[in-house]
C-alpha cells in the first residue's frame, strides 16, 4: 500500500509538473511537437513502409502483410472464426470457469480490457477518417479485414496463453514478446526470437505513446472543443485531466484496469450503439440504399485501378488500426486471463474484432453515410483534410440527434480513456521485458507526461505518427503467427476433440 502511495504521489507530481511548463507556452510547445513528430513520420514511412503495387495507387506492403496473413490463418483454422463464436460466448458467460484456474483476470475482464483498448477512437474517428479519404467504399474492406482478423486474433491469443510466464508475485509476463523469444528458440531460432521480441518492444512502447495515448487525447479533444470552447484556447487543461485520471487508474496494474474495463466498455458501447441503432431505424427506408452504395462504390473503377486499391488499403488499414487484429497488442492482455487451455483464450478473442470492427465500426459508417458528412467537398471539408475523425462523427450524429454531440463528447472521452488506460499496460509489459520491474514506474511518468502532450499536437501529425507505430508492430508479430500456426492448430484440434466428446462440460460438472 505504501509503495502504491508514493506511485500516486509521484505520478501526480509529474502531471502537475508537466501542466506548469505547458501553461500559456501552448503554441510554442505545439510547433515544437509538430515539427518532431513531421521528422519521424517520414523517417518511419521511408524505412518501414513501402507499396507493394505496381500500378497506379498505394498499397503499403504492411496492409497487405496483415491480410494475407488474415487469409492464411483463416483457412488453416478451419475457418475458425464463424464456428466458434457461439462456443466463444458460452466461455465470456463463464459456464466453463473454474476457481482453481491460474492467471490473474478472469476471461470476460480479459476480453473487455483488450476490448477497451481496440473500441475506442478507432471506431468513431477512424471510420470517419476512412470514409472521408475513400469513400463509402471503404467500409465494406473494412468488414471483410474484420471477419478475417478474427482467426488472427484466435491464433495470438491462443500463443500469449501457450508462452505467457507466471512470475513468483503472481503476476505474469506474456505476449508477442514472450511467444517471439521462447516461441523461436523451441524451433532453433533463438537469436532471431529475441531480436524480434525486442523490435516488437519498442514498437509496442512508442505505439502506447502514440496510438493508445496521444491520438487518443488528441482526438477526443477535438470532439469536447465543440461543447467546450474554452478548450480550444487552453487545451493543455484538458490534456492534465486526463493525465490525472489515467494516472489514477495504472497504478494498479492490470487488475485495476480489468476491473475499470469491465465496468466502461459495455455501458459506453450500449450507449452508442443505441444512438447510431436510432440514427439507421430513422432512416430505414435509405439503408438498402446505403449498403448498395458502400458494395458499389468498394468495387467501383470508375476513377481507375489506383483509386479502388486506395480505397481498399483505407478500409484496411483503419480495421487494423480499430481492431488491431495481427499487431499483437491484446495477446498482452489476454495472457493474463485465467484458463487451463491456451486455446479457449483465443476462442474468446474472436469476439474482439466481431464486436469492434463488424459491428461498432460498421454502425458508425452508416451513420456517417446516412448523413452525409462524409463528402470531401461540402461544408465539413475542413476536418476531413484536417483528420478530425471525431468531430465528423460528432456532426453527423448531431445533425439527426440536436443534443447527442454532448452525450457522444461524453462518449468520446470516455473511449479515449478507457484505450489510454490498455496501452499503459501494453507499453508497460514491454518495457518491464525490457529493462525490469524496477523501472516500471519511469514508463508510467513517461506516459502521462504524453497526456499533456497530446492535447497540444495537431490531429494529423499524431494521427500519421500513430499509424506508423502500430501498424510496425505487425513486422515481427505477423512473423510469429506464421512461423508457430502449426502449434496452435494442433492445440485446436485436441480442444475441439475434448469439446466435442463432452469432456470439457464433465470438468465443470455439467456433462
Amino acid at each position: 500500500m505504501n509503495r502504491k502511495f508514493f506511485h500516486a504521489v509521484v505520478l501526480l507530481l509529474t502531471v502537475a509538473a508537466s501542466g506548469n511548463v505547458l501553461a500559456g507556452q501552448e503554441a510554442a510547445a505545439a510547433g515544437t511537437l509538430n515539427d518532431a513528430l513531421g521528422v519521424l513520420n517520414g523517417w518511419l514511412a521511408t524505412v518501414l513502409f513501402f507499396d507493394v503495387f505496381p500500378g497506379e495507387g498505394e498499397f503499403p506492403f504492411i496492409v497487405a502483410w496483415l491480410v494475407a496473413g488474415a487469409v492464411f490463418l483463416t483457412v488453416k483454422m478451419g475457418f475458425i472464426n464463424f464456428r466458434l463464436l457461439g462456443h466463444s460466448i458460452a466461455i465470456v458467460r463463464g459456464k466453463y470457469s473454474r476457481p482453481d484456474d491460474v492467471g490473474e483476470v478472469t476471461p470476460f475482464q480479459a476480453l473487455t480490457a483488450a476490448l477497451s483498448a481496440t473500441v475506442g477512437l478507432g471506431n468513431i474517428a477512424g471510420v470517419a477518417i476512412a470514409i472521408g479519404i475513400g469513400g463509402p467504399g471503404a467500409t465494406f474492406w473494412m468488414i471483410i479485414a474484420g471477419l478475417l482478423g478474427m482467426s488472427t486474433k484466435f491464433t495470438e491469443a491462443s500463443l500469449a496463453q501457450m508462452y505467457r510466464e507466471i512470475r513468483p508475485d503472481g503476476h505474469v509476463m506474456g505476449g508477442a514478446m514472450e511467444y517471439l523469444s521462447r516461441g523461436f528458440a523451441g524451433l532453433g531460432w533463438k537469436g532471431v526470437g529475441k531480436g524480434l521480441a525486442i523490435l516488437f518492444s519498442i514498437l509496442t512502447i512508442g505505439a502506447s505513446l502514440g496510438g493508445g495515448n496521444a491520438f487518443q487525447v488528441s482526438q477526443s479533444l477535438t470532439a469536447v472543443k465543440q461543447q467546450i470552447p474554452y478548450l480550444a484556447e487552453e487545451p493543455w487543461i484538458f490534456g492534465v485531466v486526463m493525465a490525472f485520471l489515467v494516472g489514477v487508474v495504472i497504478i494498479g496494474g492490470i487488475r485495476r484496469i480489468a476491473h475499470v474495463a469491465e465496468a466502461i466498455v459495455p455501458t459506453m458501447v450500449g450507449i452508442y450503439l443505441l444512438a447510431a441503432g436510432w440514427i439507421v431505424f430513422a432512416n430505414a427506408d435509405r439503408v438498402p440504399e446505403v449498403f448498395a452504395l458502400i458494395f458499389s462504390s468498394a468495387f467501383s473503377m470508375e476513377a481507375g485501378m489506383g483509386a479502388f486499391v486506395g480505397i481498399m488499403a483505407q478500409g484496411f488499414k483503419r480495421a487494423a488500426f480499430s481492431s488491431e487484429a495481427g499487431i499483437g497488442s491484446a495477446a498482452i492482455a489476454h495472457s493474463t486471463a485465467r484458463t487451463p487451455y491456451p486455446t479457449r483464450q483465443g476462442i474468446v478473442a474472436l469476439m474482439e474484432p466481431f464486436i469492434d470492427t463488424v459491428v461498432i465500426c460498421t454502425m458508425t459508417a452508416l451513420v456517417i453515410i446516412i448523413t452525409g458528412v462524409y463528402d470531401a467537398n461540402g461544408q465539413h471539408a475542413e476536418l476531413i483534410a484536417n483528420n478530425q475523425g471525431a468531430a465528423l462523427t460528432a456532426m453527423a450524429f448531431g445533425s439527426v440527434i440536436s443534443w447527442f454531440p454532448i452525450v457522444l463528447s461524453v462518449s468520446v472521452v470516455l473511449f479515449a480513456y478507457s484505450t489510454m488506460i490498455s496501452w499503459s499496460y501494453y507499453g508497460e509489459r514491454c518495457w518491464t521485458y525490457m529493462f525490469g520491474e524496477r523501472f516500471s514506474m519511469l514508463y508510467r511518468m513517461l506516459f502521462v507526461l504524453v497526456v499533456v502532450a497530446g492535447s497540444i499536437g495537431s490531429a494529423s501529425a499524431v494521427l500519421d505518427f500513430s499509424d506508423l507505430l502500430l501498424l510496425s508492430m505487425a513486422f515481427p508479430n505477423m512473423f510469429a503467427l506464421y512461423a508457430l500456426s502449426g502449434q496452435v492448430k494442433r492445440k485446436l484440434s485436441a480442444y475441439l476433440e475434448k469439446l466435442h466428446s463432452g469432456e470439457l462440460d464433465r470438468e465443470v460438472g455439467r456433462g
